[in-house]
Parts: C-alpha cells; structure tokens; sequence
C-alpha cells in the first residue's frame, strides 16, 4: 500500500485502501500497523487534521481492530 508522508511529531506517513477499508499508518519509529474497518471518511478527516497525532488517538487508535505489519 502506497503511503503518503505527513508532517507529525508521532506519525510518518499515511496510507488507505479503499477497497477493503484498510488505514495503514507508518509511525516516525518505523513500525507499521494496519487498521481494518475504517471508513474512508474517517481517513480523510485524519488527513485534514490539523494533529494528525491527535486526531488518531482520539478517533481511530481504540476504535477499529489492528494488526502490526513491520
């Protein structure tokens, strides 16, 4: 999945499948988790976002399931 690099203190970059509504966030540590379910709208308020830190934590890190990738 393609990821788009983002300018957060915590996250690096940023991808989503529409397909299977699948959010992919790559953190500035290197490590990769994907989260499933996740509407699109959600992912493009995440890109909105001001934080785009805040903004996960508050609405996508203990809301969808997920699993670590890398």
């Amino acid at each position: 999945m393609q990821r788009i690099p983002v300018n957060s203190s915590n996250i690096a970059a940023i991808g989503y499948d529409p397909d299977s509504s699948i959010l992919e966030i790559e953190f500035n540590d290197g490590s990769i988790y994907q989260y499933f379910g996740v509407p699109e709208l959600v992912h493009q308020e995440l890109m909105d976002a001001g934080s785009h830190g805040k903004y996960f934590a508050q609405n996508i890190k203990n809301d969808y399931e997920y699993k670590k990738v890398n």
